[in-house]
């Protein structure tokens, strides 16, 4: 029978993380050389084995919790040492530090024995320098050799990338046995009656090669102070905050834009996609990130067309890899700098456009005008490729990603009865996404005194008008979205989240957001601790499928926005509780995903065992979350304001100091019965309540685009 390699389970370690370096371990502390645990630094695992003993027994572990924003302390007994009755007297205290080129640990052992403790301590290393795909995969490296380095330290060197460890105090053990396994070794000796002491190690990369670096600075965003009669939300904001700063990353040639990467382990570097959506998320605190982001990506943005890469003019990257990456079982082999998204375009030119509605500076805007240009043109000259009017994606190599979508399992498009369509695939978001790229794009050109302006916003209504022609379907709960269009143009029944993208986009009227509302709030799409995926009654539904009914954070979070704004109180706050439980459940720090149970399985969502965590777009779906409670929508070049809380009889009442309108700390309160005020906002803003629908519509006098 042939071995299966499976990917490595996570859900039960423990991570830190300070961008480009994250580390994972098990619950006592310790980093063995199995599955996913290990020390990465951008995309190599840099350390694959640090395990400590005590006179070569591993103490017993009792608790593992966060210290620090980029650290976690581990609690253990030595019951062996110290006095022989039922109490441990001898407590060992490992606090892990994640810094951008490196780990550092400190072991405190300490004893309030009545006897005086002798030992020894040691810690027992190992380093594989194997690539992130390789883990990813299931398979094994062995490990590397080390040799000797300055001051009694040791190390190892390879494809480019320096590893060494040094220990203060500490022997060091590289010859026969310990060649790949060197030791640090420590004599403790704590006298009669109590006593302490701490060893410290470090580990140290260097990494020339590697795509990302860590910002030479501090995060330029706000960190709002929230009062909330739910204090749920100001705990899930503070660690998501934490989190954000220890995901932020730049390209070493341009350290001054700084960009979230994707999430730990798998994607600690820049996705498109992923980046994106987590600085719209985050403009309520300030639009420096969107600035950067954008112009990272501005800088890659295609100029050719390459089916190997999937390159094209004005398109906006995939991902970006040090090397291939490349996933043998599965059949993937990604080019280092890829672009088979079908939506990271649209999300560029979607975060351009809102960023400048939160006040991003005209200054800042201009100079990425000419790829917002690009970017509409890749929309109107390569992203339907049969003329149908829609936007389609097709993976031609046979090698990349099936599905370009969010949703890019090759599983992921499924019909109502289980079965999995077939490429080209027409996506429903997309849809939502080119609609209001084209309405936001034409707004730009028109602000800024360029021409296209009623080109665009007659594409827009055109491709309303063919959405509303050939993706409703007729399903359980009355007329709905299909998930897509396969390749025969047929729609794709199954319910999914993928509709709940489309609110807030301007692609639905009042009446059929009316509707999508009320498919997002049954039974079947919001049973668990979030929106589903996929509706439990449709045939390709499994609570723990990576896209086809498990919960996403940001998915959740991204439809939420979309009922709140569009004055769908009851569903949103629905969904909103439902991430607040899931958060409670996950100390706050929300994952990737989790499954799609029913929320009286267990009382408390089932991890999906391989979710990065943390994970930009989950960790900033709760400033989405805090923006929809207080209802907040900027237009700064408009001179407006718009007011619609969510919070309320069933949130409670909440107060925010410190989010940011065009650079300028202001401050939001709801009451419990949700009446609102906005104080310390720029004085050329008019505040003003939000109507139920404030999406753009295309101009329906404008002229053609072809």
């Amino acid at each position: 029978m042939t071995e299966r390699h499976l990917q490595p389970l996570l859900h039960e370690l423990v991570g830190v993380v300070l961008a480009p370096t994250s580390a994972l371990g098990d619950p006592a502390g310790q980093i063995r050389p199995v599955g996913v645990q290990g020390v990465f630094h951008a995309d190599a695992r840099v350390l694959s084995r640090a395990e400590l003993r005590i006179d070569g027994r591993e103490p017993e572990g009792l608790a593992a919790g966060p210290d620090g924003p980029h650290g976690a302390r581990f609690v253990s007994t030595a019951r062996w040492l110290g006095d022989p009755h039922p109490d441990p007297t001898v407590r060992v205290d490992r606090i892990r530090r994640a810094t951008p080129d490196g780990l550092t640990e400190e072991v405190h052992v300490v004893s309030t024995a009545s006897v005086g403790v002798r030992a020894t301590v040691s810690v027992d290393l190992g380093c594989d320098l194997a690539p992130i795909e390789v883990v990813k995969s299931g398979d094994d490296r062995p490990a590397l050799p080390a040799h000797p380095g300055p001051d009694g330290g040791f190390g190892w060197t390879a494809a480019g990338i320096t590893v060494t460890v040094h220990g203060e105090g500490a022997t060091a053990y590289t010859d026969g046995t310990h060649a790949t396994a060197p030791r640090l070794a420590w004599p403790v000796e704590l006298p009669a009656g109590g006593g302490s002491t701490v060893l410290r190690w470090r580990l140290t990369v260097t990494d020339p090669r590697a795509v990302v670096a860590a910002p030479a600075h501090d995060p330029d965003w706000a960190h709002p102070e929230v009062r909330a009669d739910d204090r749920r939300l100001a705990r899930l904001l503070d660690r998501s905050l934490a989190d954000l700063r220890a995901l932020r990353l730049v390209e070493p040639t341009h350290p001054e834009d700084v960009f979230l990467g994707a999430g730990v382990p798998w994607f600690l570097t820049l996705f498109g996609r992923d980046s994106l959506w987590a600085a719209r998320m985050m403009l309520p605190l300030g639009t420096g990130l969107a600035a950067g982001t954008l112009r990272v990506l501005a800088r890659r943005q295609g100029s050719r067309v390459d089916p190997a890469t999937g390159e094209a003019p004005g398109k906006i990257l995939h991902e970006l890899r040090r090397h291939e990456f490349a996933l043998s079982d599965a059949g993937l082999r990604l080019p280092p700098v890829y672009y088979g998204t079908v939506d990271a375009t649209l999300l560029w030119v979607n975060l351009l456009h809102d960023a400048w509605r939160w006040g991003l500076p005209a200054g800042e805007v201009e100079p990425l005008l000419p790829h917002l240009e690009a970017a509409l043109r890749w929309l109107g000259e390569h992203a339907d490729a049969d003329g149908d009017g829609l936007v389609e994606y097709v993976d031609t190599t046979g090698h990349g990603l099936a599905n370009q979508g969010w949703k890019d399992s090759g599983d992921a498009v499924r019909f109502a009865d289980g079965t999995v369509a077939r490429a080209p695939i027409a996506l429903a978001e997309v849809q939502g996404y080119a609609y209001e790229a084209a309405v936001n794009g034409a707004a730009l050109l028109d602000a800024f005194g360029r021409p296209g302006g009623d080109a665009w916003r007659e594409y827009a209504h055109r491709l309303a008008e063919r959405f509303r022609a050939t993706f409703w379907v007729d399903g359980r709960h009355g007329p709905q979205p299909a998930l897509a269009l396969d390749r025969d143009k047929r729609p794709v029944d199954s319910l999914t989240s993928n509709i709940g993208h489309l609110l807030g986009t301007g692609l639905l009227d009042h009446a059929e957001s009316t509707q999508v509302a009320k498919l997002l709030a049954t039974e079947a799409m919001t049973g668990g601790f979030g929106l589903r995926t996929m509706s439990r009654a449709d045939g390709g539904f499994s609570p723990l499928s990576y896209h086809c009914g498990s919960i996403w954070t940001h998915d959740t979070a991204i439809a939420l926005g979309g009922l709140a704004r569009s004055g769908f109180d009851d569903a949103a706050r629905t969904l909103a509780e439902g991430l607040l439980r899931a958060a409670e459940a996950f100390d706050y720090r929300l994952p990737e995903l989790y499954g799609g149970d029913d929320r009286d399985a267990l009382g408390r969502p089932v991890p999906y065992p391989a979710a990065c965590r943390p994970q930009a777009w989950s960790a900033a779906s709760a400033v989405l979350l805090l923006q929809a409670a207080v209802g907040l929508y900027p237009d700064v070049p408009s001179g407006r304001v718009a007011l619609r809380p969510l919070a309320g009889s069933e949130l409670g009442a909440v107060a925010v100091s410190g989010l940011r309108i065009a650079g300028t700390p202001v401050d939001v309160t709801v009451t419990g019965y949700g009446e609102v005020s906005l104080t310390n906002a720029p004085t050329h803003l008019a505040p003003g309540h939000l109507p139920t629908l404030p999406v753009p519509r295309a101009d329906r006098e404008a002229l053609p685009f072809r």
